[in-house]
């Protein structure tokens, strides 16, 4: 029999959706995806050569559970020079994946009927890891005329909680946090003793703000866990290849999950990251110009059929609402049914964005513009 603990996980309500879209795919429907939260772009070739050099100089034994020496130190690097986050890279762990970085962190560091607080709506798997840990999570309010910025969070805390989330720029929202958000997160987690997760994947994707990471504010070094990867800015997710920085005392509980379950990332995968960081970074600033188009031609089309949606800042997805149409799960289900256009239904991130959809414009301009046509075709 499955253990309890499944019983408290949904499943990925992402996933769902694309199991559903690759079935309809495999009986010849034409379907247009927007629901998976992965770049459409190759990885850049000077990142595969590296790799593949490295599996064919013999790369391909264990690594060391941490992460090889030649990573880790470009990952510090990289967070001083760029986020002024004062590491170095024995305060570095390289994973399978920010994902499983994540996992590591919340395992280690909630206890049974511990309280973290995430935004509402917030990524589908922050919740799943928290119930896993036997913790429970704390939804905050957030405000979609302010580009979902949370609110109310101190109103939320209590001597159960221990872990505020802070995703910036946002899956599913694009919303990115000033520095004026962040202070007021890190004020909260300073005067209630709290441990943040900044989760900074989307760190590059970003279009007409600057990103600041909260561990760069005072006081917030020593309580932040730093989370980014790959997978977003280097059109690496296949590759399975993230990261955590934080002071000792909490990395030796990350370590520990680490060495026990995956053991390493990938050697050969491990010599692409340092590519990745150290080389040419106009792949990067390409990608990123045209995520910038998609999401002009994506966000007029959606607010001309009616859906309400302003422009995210960041990252490379819509968050709309379509309540002049019906409820999100209603909406994505007729859409993916008569219009062949895959969308992720809201209430999977989060139980007061059941009226949203999420809308990944990871596809070519062409494919967003037709799409956009069957969805008018079809809701009008």
């Amino acid at each position: 029999m499955p253990s309890s603990r499944l019983e408290r996980v949904e499943e990925s309500a992402t996933i769902k959706i694309a199991n559903a879209a690759n079935k309809l795919k495999s009986e010849g429907i034409d379907i247009i995806s927007f629901s998976l939260g992965e770049p459409d772009f190759d990885t850049p070739e000077h990142i595969c050569k590296a790799a593949a050099d490295a599996m064919y100089r013999g790369e391909t034994h264990y690594a060391p559970s941490n992460g090889i020496p030649e990573l880790r130190n470009a990952i510090a690097d990289k967070l001083v020079n760029e986020n002024k986050l004062d590491f170095t890279a024995d305060d570095v762990l390289v994973t399978p994946g920010a994902k499983q970085a994540i996992f590591e962190i919340i395992m280690s560091v909630l206890d049974d009927n511990d309280e973290a607080i995430l935004p509402d709506p917030s990524w589908v798997s922050y919740s799943p890891c928290i119930k896993f840990a036997g913790a429970n999570p704390v939804w905050a309010p957030t405000d979609p005329e302010n580009g979902f910025m949370p609110y109310g969070i101190e109103e939320l805390i209590t001597d159960k909680t221990k872990l505020i989330i802070v995703n910036s720029p946002c899956n599913p929202t694009g919303g990115v946090y000033d520095k004026e958000m962040l202070k007021t997160v890190s004020d909260l987690a300073i005067d209630h003793d709290l441990l943040v997760i900044s989760d900074e994947i989307y760190e590059k994707i970003i279009y007409d703000k600057k990103h600041i990471s909260m561990g760069s504010l005072d006081g917030m070094h020593e309580r932040t866990i730093t989370v980014n990867g790959f997978s977003k800015a280097y059109a690496m997710t296949g590759w399975r290849l993230g990261y955590v920085a934080a002071i000792p005392e909490l990395m030796k509980g990350f370590k520990k999950i680490h060495s026990h379950s995956v053991s390493s990332a990938t050697t050969f995968a491990q010599f692409g990251g340092v590519a990745a960081l150290e080389g040419p970074q106009e792949p990067v600033n390409n990608m990123i110009t045209e995520f910038k188009a998609r999401r002009d031609i994506l966000i007029d089309g959606l607010n001309r059929i009616g859906f309400k949606c302003k422009k995210p800042d960041g990252a490379f997805y819509a968050f709309a609402d379509v309540s002049e149409f019906g409820n999100g799960d209603e909406v994505a289900d007729k859409l993916l049914q008569e219009a062949h256009v895959a969308v992720t239904p809201g209430s999977g991130f989060g139980a007061s964005s059941k009226d949203f959809i999420r809308i990944s414009y990871a596809t070519s301009q062409e494919r967003i513009r037709e799409a956009l046509q069957r969805i008018e075709d079809t809701l009008l």
